[in-house]
């Protein structure tokens, strides 16, 4: 996407404003509706605080819909650039492990290798593994299989593999530590993941958009997830291909040339990345201090800060990743990026930063306190009744006949319709431009398409309770000072039954069954408006279950499974050889936060 179809200047700020300003029209909105509704029985200061919380609630839904709708208003460009011009730089293509299926990763990078040779492109492109494992065993199977890969792909010379000896800083000390001590011999590195998967046409593309920039620094790509086998990472796998690029439009439309990094997919002007992104330690023990967890956020904002264009190119297919396949696995994965953002708090006032990438740190902090607000306002709604005196239907002296306040429920019923709608009616605005543009073809058509969003809206309406309930436990174990590390990704098969269901959120059943026996004692007229966050609250141990179980209906099909992508079927078939080549071995143990360390200070 070429800088000519981004807004500049004055441009962007009104964009910005537009935003801001829907956003804020629909907070106050929802705050003055609220207010009307509360003074049915007398205007109390419970009723201002649930205002209030509902104000900054409303404000974060709406941001998000009127990030969806700049989406669907805008339409991505491909750079103005010569596609054949040969490529000049050398490339270093990145693959941080940790405690991985040596057999998994290296295989996909085999696939990649395969991808970029079948181009017939010269480009001088490297792969390098970096690995941060700590256990022993599959630390002798990495380099048995790193021996294979190279002779297979006879890639002496292009194929590098280190372990490092103390994994200080984790995956950014590991990325830092390749940098430093090897940066300087590339003009460019891909960062990718261990479930990172490229197409080689892609790669090249990615080199020659950079390579056109000078002043651009990061090029980040949207990965689809891939692969997908549970109901559970089967919505996910839907609403990263079919919601997603309109959103990630959005914000590619709003972030300009102050984009995004993810921290994988995406490609780095190394001398750029050397000059700005060393992260040092932050003051004081975890989970504020130590090393920076989230630390992709970190490096855009410092390479910003520095004159780097990043830029998210939301046109570029051919970028792929996997993810969790049950609820409890993708928690765990949010934890950690609960304690990297919240972390944030601590970056946020740092010199020299641009205002958006400020606003950037904001909103990823926001992303996880939302649900405190939520909880406060659903517990000011239950405890209510405390602090509001009983009605007065004789307000009149010597009036014979009772009064009765007029009704209200409008306006309650008017803010829920509203609430819900600035989550629902941008998916479905999604699926109606998907279905008259042609893109639901690769859903399986507009009928499908539409059928796959309805089926995601219930899934999601269904989980979502239980997903923040975790949520919220994470935020509340940072704020009283617990690290959660950096466990190891469980990228197996991920079924879970009834008992290990329970076992992981027996404290959500507990928190279901008292939300809505304490409703029913001090609110009974709002038992029926909980009912759709209490009930999935207690069924949490069965959903966990029933979601991690393979998913055997046709809806939610991705384009990646209905035309299996040149680079997915190139991995299937090396995967399935070294497998048989090399038998698995039992997964490891995640070592105990303590026992993982934290980072010194990096230059």
């Amino acid at each position: 996407m070429s800088a000519l179809s981004r807004p500049r200047g004055a441009m962007l700020v009104a964009l910005r404003a537009l935003a801001l300003g829907l956003s804020a029209l629909a907070g106050i909105g929802a705050f003055v509706l609220f207010l009307q509704f509360g003074q049915t029985d007398g205007l109390q200061v419970v009723d201002i605080l649930r205002a209030v919380l509902i104000l900054i609630s409303t404000l974060w839904l709406a941001w998000g819909a009127a990030q969806a709708l700049i989406g669907l208003t805008s339409r991505p460009e491909p750079p103005r650039l010569d596609p054949e011009a040969p490529i000049r730089g050398r490339t270093a293509v990145l693959v941080p492990v940790y405690n991985e299926d040596p057999v998994a990763t290296f295989s996909r990078v085999a696939a990649m290798d395969a991808s970029l040779a079948a181009t017939r492109d010269p480009a001088e492109i490297h792969f390098a593994i970096l690995s941060d494992s700590r256990n022993e065993e599959i630390a002798a199977r990495e380099t048995r299989i790193f021996a294979h890969l190279v002779e297979e792909r006879n890639g002496v010379g292009r194929f590098f593999y280190r372990r490092r000896i103390n994994n200080v800083g984790k995956k950014a000390g590991n990325i830092e530590d390749f940098i430093t001590r090897s940066g300087a011999a590339y003009d460019y590195a891909l960062i990718l993941d261990a479930d990172s998967l490229m197409e080689g046409e892609t790669i090249l593309q990615m080199i020659r958009r950079i390579e056109a920039e000078p002043r651009l620094g990061l090029l980040q790509t949207l990965p689809k997830v891939i692969r997908a086998r549970s109901r559970f990472a089967r919505a996910m796998q839907f609403s990263a291909s079919f919601f997603s690029p309109v959103f990630a439009r959005g914000l590619a439309m709003m972030q300009g040339e102050t984009g995004p990094f993810w921290g994988h997919n995406a490609i780095v002007r190394t001398r750029a990345f050397a000059e700005s992104c060393g992260l040092p330690a932050l003051r004081g023990e975890p989970p504020f201090g130590g090393h920076v967890m989230s630390h992709d956020y970190v490096e855009a904002a410092l390479l910003a800060r520095k004159g780097w264009t990043v830029r998210l190119d939301d046109d570029l297919g051919g970028s792929f990743e996997e993810g969790p396949e049950n609820m409890v696995d993708h928690a765990k994965r949010d934890r950690r990026w609960c304690q990297g953002n919240l972390q944030h708090a601590r970056i946020i006032g740092a010199p020299g930063l641009k205002g958006w990438s400020r606003f950037v740190f904001a909103q990823g902090i926001m992303a996880y306190i939302a649900p405190l607000f939520w909880l406060g306002f659903l517990a000011a709604s239950i405890s209510a009744p405390l602090f509001v005196p009983p009605p007065d239907y004789f307000p009149e002296p010597y009036w014979p006949f009772p009064y009765f306040p007029p009704s209200e429920a409008s306006k309650a019923i008017g803010l829920a319709i509203g609430i819900f709608g600035l989550l629902l009616v941008p998916k479905l605005l999604i699926a109606a431009r998907a279905a008259l543009q042609g893109e639901a073809r690769g859903f399986g058509g507009a009928a499908m398409g539409f059928a796959s969003t309805l089926a995601e809206l219930a899934f999601s309406s269904l989980t979502a309770p239980v997903l923040l309930a975790f949520a919220t436990r994470s935020v509340f174990q940072v704020l009283l000072g617990r690290d959660g590390g950096w466990p190891t990704n469980n990228r197996g098969d991920g079924r879970m039954s009834a008992s290990e269901g329970f076992a992981a959120s027996w404290w959500i059943v507990a928190t279901g069954l008292s939300g809505l026996a304490l409703t029913y004692l001090f609110a009974p007229g709002l038992l029926l408006w909980l009912l759709p966050v209490g009930l999935p609250m207690i069924a949490a141990p069965w959903l966990i279950s029933w979601s991690s179980q393979p998913s055997r209906s046709d809806l939610m099909q991705v384009p990646s499974e209905l035309e299996r992508p040149a680079v997915v079927a190139l991995h299937d078939q090396i995967f399935t050889r070294w497998e048989n080549a090399f038998p698995a071995i039992e997964p490891p143990q995640p070592a105990p936060p303590a026992a993982m360390g934290r980072s010194p200070a990096h230059a």
